[in-house]
């Protein structure tokens, strides 16, 4: 590792070294106004390969440092609505001052054009960021993620989070719709990047907004992934199948038809390696660095297809996948998609968990001065094994009546079925004395079959020339759930006299409760616009909304005359009824004026919540009426074109459960009798936050700063007693003063030296947490603080080499007040490197090592591991066939615990993982497109 840190600074050293002119100079309109974003770049004169490029600032200035350029080059401007701007020169071998370049007038519409001949290799429009994926470099056989890491402003972590300029990405569509899903994991991961043709980012809309022509009310970033059109015609796909040690097994396959509008894709995967199987990555395909973090953290990394998680996670998955994906426009003014899928996954796990309970202080009698500490240590092993499938089909289509009239429906439905099986033995015993509480020893397998259709509906109308419109819109859900729940455990709780003589109270069950819940959720809207001059709009709303979810649940113990589930279980038995029908009429408006974009809509939320249920003969209900506000506001600021501000905040109310607010027992667990508080209010709370920004395209580095948080009026928390036995009654109760933040700040930045590419990524970020609650009748504050800073560098040398080492440092303390113990604080470091060459020809050799110390795991568990997966593959048959062999987990280290901690519990726990294992894979790459342009478009060149 050593070696190669010390080769990464030489070239870094080298970069800076290089013999480089500095070329500036500014551009304005044809009335000397300074034009901010203009593109500026170098391209030959010989064939138009990119040298380099820079982006005009808010004054219109430019500067472009580049190396010595001794053959003939052109200079470019390009600018929306202005012609381009071209000038040759023999040699550029010296720093210049090109002064101030007018752009000559093009009559188009500044916001939408389309400039025949070149184009730039980014391009600002009014709402929209521009990349041409050909001026950005890649390897011949990389996919859409590598081409995304190539541009400036993007950044992928390590868990495949994608922020553009500090924004995250929350939708990726290819050709204006959805890849499979539009979280579009599946389309940056397998589609080749030699297809893109545009990278377009703009703010995520919903599908109102989208229609009506709204400003994005949401602070996320969609990416639109525009394909060649001579790549639009064809085949591609790859196929792949592996077999390794320990008898692991992967395969996968993705085809893909595009003919102009339509696109059909089918793809397959299976494996037993905790992955999806889909990758075009040759080294780190289903072994990346991702995965090697998960077994730390909650978030493992891990792949979720229609709710279904893959990879990361507990335990090793058995997955497997089939897909098809179809899209296309029938006629003009009528388009749509759809997608099917099949997902099953067969997980094991064998889990071992050591879990300290605190309690507050008992006193003996009452006034007697003497004190007792019943915390308790829960120790628990779990075999586990949980099978799952499910069908998905989900579609989506567009209706343009006219010019003025749009409908969008989207009908989806699914189908899944679970079974977990539990085995486990369990013992508590007092953190004092080690005296012994309670101990179980259990069969627990939970089945459950699900059936869920959801539409979405959206009428989008504008009403004359004076641009006011209606917007209708409706959003549907009927979802029905049917399950049961084993139950065989033979529990003991054990209860000592003053004397320390014991009593064992035994508990053995052997029963089933079937459950059967269904859920109804209508929402119904619409809102009025009405556009005044001077910028302004004011909207009227009507909101309505029916929701209804019924619980049946039926008991039986095991009747041994009949040798069957057939003995009816009144304590386990009972029904739960909940409905809530609201509705909330709202005024705001929205000003979009200069650089400030912001809006306010508020009203009443008048809402009629009964519940009803029915437990051992007896009738319960509890109806209320509430008449609470709604609220929401935005502000967008743009100081320039890549420098911004945002501002956001609403007030939220959530409804508690029919459980927890009827006062009915569930006696499921004998260790936890819950039961509901007809005296609970809703959650209320305040959110705000905000971001800003700051991208300089001409010096490819840029920082964000985002902060935000809830504030509680009422919030849901646990009202707990816990015997001596550590047996415990659970209520519900409202607390106010709780909260939640989150904060960060990230920088980053990208030197380009012909070759050599540097980039650096250095950010923290972190929680800070207010929470409240009771223990046998105690209240307790807690607060809490987790702070993570990381380092990112990346090094490349052309197409032959990558070197990536990373640091990541995780804090937490959580400080505790009118508490059993005072603090609790725990620490991980995690190290890791990644190499990967393509060097010599046709061989690819990739490694990632990494490293993970977590100071405060308790004993038995291993504090630090290394994880060192490696991996070896050859082209051959003119690089349609790879040849792979990797080893995941080299030094056979990897584990799989952690530390969590909570306001009443420190949890130490270690489950199953992967362990070491040799893979060998052929995958076999199939391309059929179209005609080739004669020019390929422009790529880097290096001098």
């Amino acid at each position: 590792m050593q070696k190669l840190l010390t080769l990464l600074l030489l070239a870094c050293t080298c970069i800076g070294y290089s013999q480089s002119i500095t070329l500036k100079g500014k551009v304005s309109d044809p009335d000397n106004f300074p034009l901010e974003a203009a593109t500026v770049y170098l391209t030959t004169a010989k064939d138009s390969t990119m040298i380099d490029y820079t982006i005009t600032n808010k004054n219109g200035n430019w500067e472009l440092k580049t190396r010595a350029i001794t053959q003939p080059v052109f200079l470019k401007i390009s600018f929306v609505g202005f012609a381009d701007h071209k000038q040759k020169f023999e040699t550029l071998a010296e720093s210049k001052d090109f002064g101030t370049i007018k752009m000559a007038d093009r009559s188009t519409n500044l916001n939408e054009v389309v400039i025949e001949g070149e184009t730039p290799p980014i391009r600002v429009k009014a709402d929209t960021l521009e990349f041409n994926a050909s001026s950005f470099k890649v390897r011949p056989d990389a996919s859409v993620e590598a081409l995304l890491k190539q541009l400036p402003g993007v950044e992928i972590d390590e868990e495949g989070k994608i922020t553009v300029n500090g924004k995250e990405v929350n939708q990726i569509l290819v050709n204006g719709k959805p890849f499979f899903d539009k979280d579009g994991k599946i389309a940056i991961q397998n589609l080749p990047a030699e297809i893109i043709n545009k990278v377009q980012v703009s703010d995520t809309k919903t599908k109102k907004e989208e229609l009506s022509g709204d400003k994005a009310s949401g602070n996320n970033a969609s990416i639109n992934l525009t394909i060649d059109e001579d790549k639009n015609k064809g085949f591609f796909g790859r196929a792949m199948a592996g077999y390794g040690s320990s008898e692991r097994y992967e395969s996968s396959a993705l085809v893909n038809y595009f003919k102009g509008a339509r696109k059909i894709s089918l793809l397959a995967s299976s494996n037993n390696i905790n992955s999806t199987g889909f990758s075009m990555n040759e080294i780190f395909d289903n072994m990346g660095g991702g995965r090697n973090m998960n077994v730390w953290t909650s978030d493992d990394g891990g792949f979720n297809i229609n709710g279904m998680q893959f990879g990361g996670g507990k335990g090793i998955t058995l997955s497997n996948i089939i897909g098809l994906n179809y899209a296309d426009e029938w006629v003009k003014g009528f388009d749509g998609s759809a997608n099917y899928f099949f997902t099953s996954a067969n997980t094991d796990n064998n889990n071992r968990t050591r879990e300290v309970n605190y309690l507050p202080l008992r006193e003996t009698a009452v006034g007697s001065g003497i004190f007792v500490d019943d915390s308790y240590v829960l120790n628990s092993q779990t075999v586990t094994k949980n099978d799952k499938y499910a069908h998905n089909f989900n579609t989506e289509f567009n209706v343009k009546i006219d010019s003025t009239t749009t409908i969008y429906v989207a009908p989806k439905f699914s189908k899944a079925n679970s079974m977990v099986k539990n085995t486990t033995s369990q013992a508590s015993r007092r953190l004092s004395d080690d005296t012994l509480l309670n101990d179980r020893e259990g069969l627990f397998l939970n089945e459950n079959d699900n059936t869920a259709f959801n539409n979405s509906f959206v009428f989008s109308k504008v009403l004359g020339k004076s641009k006011r419109s209606i917007d209708v819109w409706m959003d549907n859900e009927i979802k029905e759930d049917e399950g049961s729940e084993l139950n065989k455990s033979n529990t003991n709780k054990y209860n000592y006299d003053a004397e320390g003589n014991v009593t064992i109270e035994a508990d053995n069950r052997d029963q089933i409760r079937y459950n059967r819940q269904k859920t109804d959720s209508h929402v119904f809207a619409v809102e009025f616009t009405q556009p005044i001059p001077d910028s302004l709009e004011v909207r009227l709303g009507l909101t309505y909304t029916m929701y209804k979810n019924t619980e049946d649940r039926n008991g039986y113990n095991f009747d041994v005359a009949t040798g069957r589930y057939s003995a009816y279980n009144d304590l386990l038995s009972n029904s739960l009824e909940s409905k809530r029908n609201a509705i909330r009429p709202t005024a705001g408006f929205r000003v979009n004026k200069g650089k400030i974009w912001a809006y306010v809509e508020g009203g009443p939320r008048i809402t009629k919540f009964d519940n009803n249920g029915t437990y051992l003969g007896q009738n319960y209900a509890v109806n209320k009426n509430y008449i609470l506000p709604f609220l929401q506001a935005g502000m967008n600021y743009s100081f320039t074109k890549s420098k911004s501000l945002w501002i956001g905040g609403n007030y939220e109310v959530e409804f508690p459960l029919a459980r927890q607010i009827l006062e009915i027992a569930d006696v499921t667990d004998p260790l936890n009798t819950v039961i509901g508080n007809a005296e609970l209010d809703p959650e209320k709370y305040y959110n705000l936050h905000f971001n800003f920004r700051n991208y300089d395209y001409a010096t490819r580095s840029g920082y964000n700063i985002y902060a935000g948080g809830n504030y509680y009026d009422s919030s849901v928390r646990n009202f707990t007693e816990i015997d001596n036995s550590a047996v415990s009654t659970t209520t519900y109760t409202n607390v106010s003063g709780t909260f939640t933040t989150w904060f960060g700040v990230n920088w980053s930045k990208s030197i380009k030296r012909e070759a050599h590419t540097f980039k650096a990524s250095i950010g923290v970020n972190g929680n800070y947490n207010g929470d409240k609650g009771f223990q046998n009748e105690q209240l307790y504050n807690s607060k809490s603080l987790r702070v993570s800073p990381r380092l990112n560098l990346t090094y490349e040398y052309g197409e032959l080499l990558t070197i990536n080492p990373s640091y990541n440092f995780t804090y937490s303390d959580t400080k505790f007040t009118n508490y059993v113990i005072d603090r609790a604080d725990n620490f991980v470091h995690r190290l890791n490197l990644q190499t990967t060459s393509y060097w010599p020809k046709h061989i690819v050799f990739g490694n990632d090592f990494g490293y993970t110390y977590n100071s405060q795991l308790g004993s038995g568990l291993k504090k630090d591991f290394f994880l060192w997966n490696s991996s070896i593959g050859y082209n051959f048959y003119n690089d349609r066939l790879l040849f792979k062999v990797k080893v995941y987990d080299l030094l056979n280290q990897n584990l799989a615990t952690s530390r969590t901690i909570s306001a009443t519990r420190i949890t130490d726990e270690e489950n199953v993982v992967l362990k070491r294992y040799v893979m060998f894979s052929l995958t076999f790459k199939l391309n059929k497109f179209g005609e080739k342009k004669a020019d390929e478009g422009n790529r880097f060149w290096w001098f």
